[in-house]
This record gives C-alpha cells, structure tokens and sequence, in this order.
C-alpha cells in the first residue's frame, strides 16, 4: 500500500508539475505584457519552483564528456567493463591517456541515490587517476527470478570487481561502502590476494557508529529490527519489472534527509524564488542541479537494508570483530599493508566524528605509517565528496595518500 500509494502521489504532482511548467513558460514569454511588470514575474519564479521541485526524476547521466590534464582538453568516454545483476563496473577512460595514472575503484553508497551523486568525486580525481566507479542498479527494475542481494553480495561484488582492475588499484569508498569495503579488504588480506587494493580512503563512513552517535545512528538503537521491517519495508508494484520485490524505497530515504534539515531545504528553495525574481537565472540553475540530482533516487533490497542496519547500526559487528562473511569471520587484523584514510566531516551530521577514524584502531597489525585520519573543518556530510572544500582541501589529501603508496613494495 505504501508503494502504490507514493504512485498515485508522484502522478499527480507530474502533472501539476507539467501544468506549472506551462503556466511559468507563459508569464515569462517576451510577448505577454504581463512578463514586464505586476506580479507576473513573481507568479511565474513561484511556479517554476514548485514544478521543478515536483518534477518526476529517473536516474541522471554523469555528463563528464571532458577533463583537463595539464590544460589539455581531453575527450572522456564511459566504458562499461563488467556486469552484474545489481550493478555494473563502469569505466572513465581518457581518450589519449588509457592505463596512466593510479586505478582507483571509487565505491558509491547504495543508500536510496545513485553512483551520480559522485558526480563531483569523479570530476576532481578524473585528471590524475585512471577511474571505475561501481554504478549500481534501482532493486524495483531488477526481476524477482533473478535473486537477492546482500551485504555478503555487496562485499563480493567488490572483490570481483578488484579482480577485474588487477594489480596495484585504489579504492576510495564513500559513506555507506566504508563498511563492505573495508570488509573487502580485510578479506582479501586474509587470503594474501594480489589484487587487494594499495589503499583504502573512507569518507564519511559508518565503521563504528557507537563513536559520536548521530540522528540515524540513534533512531537504530531505539527501533527494533521488526519496526524497520514492518514500516520501510515496501512491496515494489506491478509497474516496474521488479514487481513483487521487497525494497527500502528511496522515496523513504529522501524522506528521511529531507526531514532532517527541512529549515536549510526551505531556505535553498526561498533562495532560488529570490534569484529568479531578481532574474538572476546562473544562481537559481545552480540551486536545481544539486536537487536534481539530489532528488533522483532508487530503490535496494529490503534483505540488504536490513542486514546493513543490525549488522552495522545495530550489533557494530566489524569494530567488535564479529562479522561475518559467508559463515567466514571478517578479521580487520589481516589488514597489513592495505594503506588506510579515514575522512570525516567537523559538522557530518549523517556520520559522526570517530566513526570513520575507527577503521584506524581496529586494524592492529597495520603500521601506524599507513595510517591517517583528517578531519575537514566545517564541512557537513556532503562536503566531504562534493563543492568547493572537497576539491580544494580534501582532494589534494587523497591524491597525496594515493601517490604516497602507488609503488611501494609488498610482501
């Protein structure tokens, strides 16, 4: 019910949205006296806010057609390389530049967006590293005959696709992967595979959520497992080739963000009326790109949802040394040359300061040289992957970690 229920919701606000799109369209044509003087400019800026802001959204395009390497315009083209019923390994080659500089695998969250929210993660690193991203596919378009998927899958998917890299890559994984990712390498640690990665950067990521417990971390703790199953839990409807499917919606996710700093998301939108009224359209496009982008979102697997929230929410099963992989104990203390960034936000409100410095002292036999935390001055959760401070204060961090063990003997 709750699924179909957001259908008939998101029918009728495409509508409106298409009607205010007209209606804007109208008062702003040169040739309606109205789009001059009265209210016909501020009626038309309020009715092209509510239509972008109701306007249904699919999954966007990256649009990183170029890149600059040493000021040279330099084509891009994505590639990709290896695919899975849940997502896909792509690949951004630089025309011209193929296999130059380190590989780096960069992880995205499957937490309600999709890997574009990386957009800007991809576009600062694309000069000086050869990129695979893992772009991950919305649980409602996959069809029930074709599995499940899990944190153990999650985690699989990862070492595979590290399979298909080869030697000596990176991995750079953003909030929510830091768990599976280190899990990943800890793993293959274990196993002294040859392709384990160089190093591992987290940003912004949940490895130990009793550290600086945030909002999320803290409705977890106060829900039992059956509360989550019973309430975000949602059947996907008869619409889509995932039908039948049990999913977290990513409606309930953008719900859930939306809400927690509602006065801010006001704000930005009471920004964006003003811009336009005073015609200023640059401010105003800048303001819809990044909900454009931050309202697309997909669905995951309830199974995935539910192991992700007892396992690491709920039990903190990786820094108590408890996970489990397929029946096999995950030991962080495998971990020996795996080099580990730990990136986290002074104002991350999503996940605290501690939680990702954590991975640092759960992996004891890691010499404390392939250590280092860095912690990024008033930046909030999203700052630390996307805007001016990612690309000008925390990138160069990483591209240095990257650099510093690209060539460094193993064992």
């Amino acid at each position: 019910m709750l699924y179909n229920a957001y259908e008939i919701q998101r029918s009728l606000l495409a509508s409106a949205s298409a009607m205010a799109t007209a209606g804007a369209e109208l008062l702003q044509n040169p040739a309606n006296p109205f789009a001059y003087f009265g209210g016909g400019p501020m009626l038309a800026s309020a009715l092209d806010v509510f239509a972008h802001a109701s306007a249904p959204r699919g999954k966007p395009a990256f649009d990183l057609p170029t890149t600059q390497i040493d000021g040279e315009t330099v084509a891009v083209h994505e590639q990709i390389e290896a695919r899975k019923t849940f997502g896909q390994l792509k690949h951004f080659v630089r025309i011209g530049h193929e296999g130059k500089g380190p590989k780096l695998l960069i992880v995205a969250p499957m937490s309600g967006h999709f890997a574009t929210l990386l957009r800007g993660t991809v576009a600062r690193l694309l000069p000086g590293h050869d990129i695979y991203i893992t772009d991950w596919r919305d649980a409602r378009n996959v069809p029930l005959s074709q599995g499940g998927f899990d944190l153990d899958d999650y985690v699989d998917y990862l070492i595979d696709w590290l399979e298909h890299i080869g030697p000596g890559a990176h991995m750079l994984a953003v909030c929510q992967p830091s768990v599976p990712s280190l899990a990943a390498a800890a793993l293959m640690s274990a196993w002294e595979h040859p392709y384990r990665p160089r190093t591992l950067t987290m940003m912004g990521g949940p490895i130990d959520t009793r550290q600086g417990p945030t909002a999320v971390n803290e409705l977890a703790q106060e829900r039992p497992l059956s509360w989550f199953r019973q309430n975000v839990v949602a059947t996907v409807p008869f619409s889509y080739p995932g039908a039948g499917r049990k999913v977290y919606p990513g409606f309930m996710q953008l719900a859930g963000f939306m809400t927690m700093n509602l006065g801010n998301h006001l704000m930005s939108h009471w920004q964006m009326f003003r811009h336009l009224v005073q015609g200023d359209e640059e401010s105003a496009d800048a303001t819809k790109k990044f909900y454009e982008e931050y309202r697309s979102v997909c669905d995951m697997t309830a199974e995935f949802y539910l192991q992700t929230v007892n396992e690491v929410f709920k039990k903190h099963s990786l820094p108590k040394g408890e996970l489990l992989h397929r029946g096999t104990l995950v030991d962080t203390g495998a971990i020996k040359d795996v080099a580990l960034l730990a990136v986290e936000g002074e104002n991350d409100d999503i996940s605290g300061i501690g939680q990702t410095e954590a991975a640092l002292h759960i992996t004891p036999n890691l010499p404390d040289a392939m250590k280092l935390h860095y912690l990024a001055a008033d930046v909030g959760h999203y700052g630390i992957f996307n805007g001016s401070k990612w690309r000008n204060r925390i990138a160069p961090v990483v591209e240095d970690w990257i650099a510093r063990h690209d060539d460094l003997p193993r064992g």
